[in-house]
């Protein structure tokens, strides 16, 4: 199987966020509702975010994305230890900053190796695509990252109303067998508590996946020399 195609994640892959996202949330936070304790909003945020997403997966809700976040912001303060009603009466002000703070680069940036990756891969006439789980402000987040020309197609789960890892949001990405490259283990990664990865390969860092990849091409030169 020649590799022809490699499909990316957003977030924590080839870009992830200039501080901890907590960190940026009690930032905003601080001037409505007075400052959080760091550790509370750790875990509120990601406790928030799993709520949110296992009751209403691919942004679904009356509101859409503002109403999802909305949801995820609300919960992320009050359970941080802020009052409930100082919460409601601050999030006129609140959501559309952190709206706009995590639509640019001002809430993310790349990893070093990324857009040099990216421009490796092209020069090897291999395609680069995007597929994730996340809102359509991540294609105003490549944009302003100066990556969104390396990618095509993107692919975002409100989009296409498919979340990974259903096979149906690769398959529109190609027509063809693809690989994947996903986020690393520790602070940043996004695996389920006990996800099952036997059968995966796994990658040490982007520089890594290309030579991954010539190896595999480069073999399957020989196969289809030697066949």
């Amino acid at each position: 199987m020649t590799i022809r195609l490699v499909t990316f994640d957003a977030l924590h892959t080839l870009l992830t966020p200039r501080s901890p996202i907590y960190a940026q949330y009690s930032d905003t936070f601080a001037p409505y509702i007075g400052v959080l304790n760091p550790h509370s909003l750790k875990l509120s945020f990601k406790a928030a975010l799993k709520h949110v997403q296992s009751t209403n997966p691919v942004y679904q809700g009356d509101d859409g994305v503002r109403g999802w976040w909305t949801d995820v912001i609300r919960r992320t303060a009050v359970g941080a230890g802020a009052d409930a009603q100082a919460v409601e009466d601050s999030l006129p002000h609140i959501v559309p900053r952190l709206l706009s703070r995590f639509s640019s680069k001002e809430g993310y940036k790349l990893f070093d190796d990324s857009l040099p990756v990216l421009r490796e891969l092209h020069r090897m006439n291999i395609r680069t695509a995007l597929v994730s789980n996340t809102d359509c402000r991540m294609r105003s987040v490549l944009e302003d990252l100066e990556v969104l020309p390396y990618l095509n197609p993107v692919l975002l789960s409100e989009e296409t109303g498919v979340e990974k890892p259903a096979a149906e949001i690769f398959l529109r990405a190609c027509q063809s067998p693809h690989q994947s490259l996903e986020g690393p283990d520790g602070e940043g990664e996004r695996k389920e508590e006990g996800e099952n990865l036997d059968g995966v390969t796994v990658i040490d860092g982007l520089w890594g996946a290309i030579e991954w990849i010539k190896r595999k091409n480069a073999d399957r030169t020989k196969i289809s020399t030697t066949g």
